[in-house]
């Protein structure tokens, strides 16, 4: 008799910010594949319609949001069903050396990095759109760990947002629900690009990792399904560093 996968995703509704590209496009993919129905959100319709187009299925859905507003928030929350997964994902980098820091540099970086997913988590709850025996996980960066040079702000919102996901998992594991976070180390992707990270740049640094390259998307994403099934239940508190052995290399 062919046991069933605890890695399946049959029957579970699964909400991914940043969801138009990247490491978030990835995972709604990998996680429709696995049979749960998603439930897709980012700020760009046309690249979330790819993503929607991209998962099997009918019931997926795509909501437009930025969820660095309220009103956008709310209407998001509104659109919901219960949910068993969420992938706290939405984010942005932006390199600035330390002796130029404006306040304005810091807000835009932990606008969405920090307080974004804090908030609409916040409504998650409050709203009780979040079932009992969820799975709930932040996408988060080796960068918290690693120090680079100009990338104070971004390293700085990553180890907010860790800190913040162990004390949410203290609180709601009397609940049975369980807080991740995945700790990536270089990821080439449209992200990366935007941060000044071009193909030659990630062509010296694969190099430097043990296994000979960057991360994919898809190497996340792969991660992501394991914490979002019922595999990991008795995983929570736990920041998973996915680097290729490259313990410190970052850039």
């Amino acid at each position: 008799m062919k046991m069933e996968s605890p890695y399946i995703l049959d029957g579970k509704n699964i909400l991914v910010t940043g969801a138009s590209s990247g490491i978030g496009k990835a995972i709604a993919v990998a996680c429709s594949n696995m049979g749960a129905t998603l439930f897709i959100t980012a700020r760009n319709e046309d690249r979330l319609n790819e993503t929607l187009s991209l998962l099997p299925g009918s019931d997926n859905r795509m909501i437009i949001a930025d969820i660095e507003k309220e009103s956008d928030r709310t209407k998001l929350i509104e659109e919901l069903p219960q949910l068993d997964g969420i992938i706290h994902n939405a984010g942005i980098g932006n390199r600035v050396l330390c002796k130029n820091i404006t306040e304005s540099d810091l807000n835009e970086v932990f606008d969405i990095n920090v307080k974004a997913p804090i908030l609409l988590q916040t409504l998650l709850l409050q709203k009780k759109r979040v079932n009992k025996n969820a799975s709930i996980v932040f996408i988060a960066s080796r960068a918290a760990s690693f120090p680079s040079a100009g990338n104070a702000i971004y390293s700085a919102s990553k180890g907010a947002i860790i800190s913040y996901a162990k004390c949410l998992g203290l609180e709601l594991a009397p609940r049975k629900m369980r807080v991740n976070c995945i700790c990536p180390a270089m990821v080439k992707t449209a992200f990366a690009d935007k941060s000044g990270i071009g193909e030659d740049i990630l062509n010296e640094l694969k190099d430097k990792y043990p296994l000979k390259r960057v991360g994919e998307p898809k190497d996340v994403a792969n991660l992501a399904v394991y914490l979002l099934s019922d595999a990991s239940e008795w995983m929570t508190g736990s920041c998973i560093d996915i680097t290729g052995g490259g313990e410190g290399t970052l850039l």
